[in-house]
């Protein structure tokens, strides 16, 4: 997220919608924490700009375009899913031990802000601060780091087992998207 400001234009559906995703969250994050509206003002202005250059003349409008936005939207939602999955078992878990959301971040050394950036899902835990939650607070490995595909790696894969003439091995749609 500190990266942000330093974005001059969204390429892709998927980066798009990864803008939507953060632009939402930091709508209502804003509230308690100020600094962050140069960075969602600035988020606004990459969307509209996008949106603006490849999707207002309906006439140049790909079904490929079309096809890649859907699979941007997929992606997205899986990973919405999974942080808000991943954000519950933690709250629960807290509540059950009463502990509160600042607290475990005195515990993984993080200020009350980033904390809750991480619990949203705005900022990517660290692997310590997720090793420290499992074995803390006892929750599963496969419940706290999502385990699908980029599609930059997923192409990059796919293209890899073609070189190598390895038909068998192939990746799954579960593999690509969090169920």
């Amino acid at each position: 997220m500190d990266n942000i400001l330093k974005i001059t234009e969204i390429k892709s559906e998927l980066e798009l919608e990864r803008a939507i995703s953060l632009y939402g969250k930091l709508r209502w994050m804003v509230k308690e924490d100020s600094s962050l509206k140069e960075k969602r003002d600035h988020l606004r202005k990459l969307i509209s700009s996008f949106e603006d250059k490849n999707w207002s003349d309906l006439e140049k409008i790909r079904e490929e375009q079309i096809e890649e936005s859907d699979k941007a939207e997929e992606l997205i939602f899986a990973e919405e899913s999974f942080i808000q999955k991943r954000k519950s078992l933690i709250k629960n878990k807290l509540k059950s031990y009463g502990l509160k959301q600042q607290e475990l971040g005195k515990i993984l050394g993080h200020r009350k802000n980033y904390m809750s950036e991480l619990i949203n899902g705005v900022r990517p835990f660290s692997r310590d601060d997720l090793v420290i939650i499992h074995r803390l607070l006892a929750i599963e490995l496969k419940d706290l780091i999502p385990t699908f595909i980029k599609p930059e790696i997923e192409q990059h894969i796919k293209m890899s087992l073609r070189e190598l003439g390895k038909s068998k091995l192939k990746l799954r749609k579960k593999d690509l998207i969090v169920a």
